[in-house]
């Protein structure tokens, strides 16, 4: 399944997910055997190969001919496609999609393989050792579309809201083998209304479309976390009063908007009670089946949480169709965390991070549940060399999408010199955990008051992006050690009273969700190299601290009026 909906009636769509796979290591003392695998699969959970790093070939056969389209929801975190041994295209990074055309398939089986590549080194200035794993594999979906004359390759669909009800803004990328050839394109949103317009491919055999439809505020349903309503987007493209092509999106008529130091949902002060979230489990990498998405989910929702900051790359987009069915609140992050000045000097960091900020914005501009985008956790804001990165990606988000706040987590203390340019200042606190010297209370006053009082962040609305302590599933002492589950939840306690308690701050992503896999690399600071942070272990086991933060968060409303 690549989305929890059909994006297609017209198009042909094959599934090619699921059994029929192998996975074949390039290196190692297991290079050239072949193993049965289901895809999605991170080649970790294989048993012999938990920490290999190298090359690996997933393959399978297919049936089809003509023109087909390759969709790759996740490789991690670079692969290389081939059918029937010729090569289609490469692609980087794990958590954006990717598409590669194959033409003129005569009828019958056919052969596709993936080389995936999951290694470190200079060319990858994004996947690099860090505070969580790097797995290797097809980590999402992978579906196989039939085309025709020509194809619909995206739809945004973005609200606006107006004086007298609201606008749907549909942005549609056409795509032909043909330049010059003429259509007409339908687009219809559910209970509202529909709009045609016709387009014609330029040279390179592509055309932009634009249309834009109304709905007074009576005849539609506005989006939020305590009715999430949602209304299909349907495009359909035609040729001589034939279709030939369609897809299907979902939006939601919400408005983020900022206002001083406040953030607004639908006109409303929104207050944030979020999760850290990274894509993680023990049984399945990175790879994680629907139903442990839900199930993730499921446990936030129980928590009193309303919002997921997705650490710390894009995710996998099913999460996100959850997300907007649920009303879950998302801070949408590019792919980078806690890079130096000299990691940002990697000649491959610029148009690597460029690439991913792009595609992310490409795929997912639709989802409702998306308030925030996000970028460079943790880097090196601090310099000016970072200023100058920070400002080019801040810029790529803000002209492709005006309609969101933008922000960054930072964990430079009294000395980012970036705070001007995001819409939203953010920072992680962990103070009674790498702080030891202050009480919650004291370090979150203090980074909000310098703030406020000593840069140009002054005014804006203020979130706490990270914070917590680490807590190992079961091991208790009434001593309230470091590491125990008694001290996580006595410290998750005084950090989410001092964040509540402050005036001024719009809300708190806790770090984090679940306790996750870190790189080898980081097994010194990292017991059982995980990061133990979670509120739950990585089997989703509740620890003490899970009842202190539930207290909380449900005695709060979404909104700062409740």
């Amino acid at each position: 399944m690549i989305r929890t909906f059909a994006t297609h009636t017209v198009r042909q769509t094959q599934d090619l997910s699921g059994s029929g796979w192998t996975f074949t290591p390039l290196s190692g003392e297991c290079a050239g055997q072949a193993y049965p695998v289901v895809v999605p699969c991170c080649w970790e959970t294989i048993p012999g190969f938990e920490s290999y790093r190298g090359e690996g070939d997933f393959e399978r056969e297919f049936e089809a001919e003509g023109d087909v389209r390759l969709v790759f929801e996740g490789v991690s975190h670079t692969g290389r496609v081939y059918v029937d041994g010729e090569f289609l295209g490469e692609h980087y990074n794990a958590f954006t999609p990717f598409a590669c055309i194959a033409r003129g398939l005569k009828p019958g089986a056919h052969h596709l393989k993936v080389t995936v590549d999951n290694r470190f080194s200079e060319k990858s200035a994004l996947h690099v050792p860090n505070d969580y794993m790097t797995y290797g594999g097809i980590s999402r979906g992978v579906s196989l579309e039939q085309l025709t004359d020509a194809w619909i390759q995206s739809l945004h669909a973005v609200p606006e809201k107006t004086e007298d009800g609201w606008k749907l803004h549909a942005d549609i990328r056409i795509c032909s083998f043909a330049p010059g050839e003429d259509f007409t394109l339908l687009v219809q949103v559910q209970g509202v209304g529909s709009v045609d317009t016709e387009v014609t491919t330029d040279a390179d055999g592509c055309a932009d479309a634009h249309v834009t439809l109304s709905a007074k505020n009576e005849t539609v349903t506005e989006w939020a976390p305590e009715h999430p309503a949602l209304y299909f987007v349907h495009a359909v493209l035609a040729k001589s009063g034939r279709p030939v092509d369609d897809l299907i999106e979902r939006a939601g008529f919400r408005e983020i908007r900022i206002q001083g130091q406040d953030i607004l949902l639908n006109g409303r002060k929104l207050r944030i009670k979020g999760f850290c979230r990274h894509e993680d489990h023990p049984l399945f990498g990175c790879a994680l089946p629907l139903s442990v998405l839900q199930g993730d989910l499921a446990i936030i929702r129980d928590l009193g949480g309303n919002a997921v900051r997705t650490t710390h790359y894009p995710n996998d987009e099913r999460f996100l169709d959850l997300c907007d069915e649920q009303g879950i609140l998302v801070w949408e992050e590019n792919h980078a965390r806690g890079l130096s000045e000299e990691q940002m000097r990697n000649p491959n960091f610029e148009p690597q991070e460029e690439k991913v900020t792009a595609e992310m914005v490409d795929a997912h501009i639709s989802h409702p549940c998306i308030m925030i985008w996000g970028i460079l956790n943790e880097c090196a804001s601090d310099t000016a060399y970072g200023r100058e990165c920070y400002a080019k990606q801040y810029g790529i988000l803000r002209k492709m999408d005006p309609s969101r706040p933008v922000s960054s987590a930072s964990c430079k203390f009294f000395k980012d010199i970036c705070l001007d340019l995001p819409d939203i200042v953010s920072y992680n606190l962990y103070p009674e955990w790498y702080v030891q010297d202050k009480t919650a209370e004291e370090w979150v006053k203090e980074n909000y008051d310098w703030v406020q009082n000593e840069t140009p962040g002054a005014g804006k609305p203020f979130l706490i992006t990270e914070i917590g302590a680490g807590g190992i599933y079961g091991f208790r002492s009434q001593s309230l050690d470091p590491w125990t589950e008694e001290y996580q939840a006595q410290t998750l306690d005084h950090q989410l009273r001092a964040v509540f308690n402050t005036k001024g701050i719009s809300g708190v992503f806790i770090w984090q969700f679940a306790d996750v896999r870190v790189s080898r690399e980081w097994f010194a600071n990292r017991p059982r190299t995980m990061n133990n942070k979670g509120i739950v272990d990585e089997y989703r086991r509740r620890k003490l601290a899970y009842e202190n933060v539930k207290a909380i968060y449900k005695s709060l409303g979404n909104y700062f009026e409740e």
